[in-house]
């Protein structure tokens, strides 16, 4: 996620106070907020899901709309998601 520059310390205070939260959702086994060592406006949440269900579900909560709702506001690009899964 890239945010404006004057916007960083709204989503890193935003990550704060909703990491717990998050991480607390069923299936969820932790949230991490990474920051781009060369672009400090960059951001990377990583989570771990149970299951593409558990991430599914999470999504239709009204935390992860307010969280998203507020979130989304800070961008300067367009966020991108992945879902991954370990092979090794």
């Amino acid at each position: 996620m890239e945010f404006e520059a004057d916007k960083v310390e709204a989503f890193k205070s935003i990550f704060q106070e909703n990491q717990s939260k998050i991480a607390l959702q069923e299936g969820c086994y932790g949230v991490q907020l990474l920051q781009d060592i060369h672009e400090s406006n960059i951001f990377f949440t990583y989570s771990k899901w149970e299951s593409q269900a558990h991430l599914d579900l999470y999504r239709e909560t009204e935390l992860f709309k307010g969280v998203w709702t507020q979130t989304k506001a800070l961008f300067c690009n367009k966020p991108m998601a992945w879902s991954v899964q370990e092979i090794l």
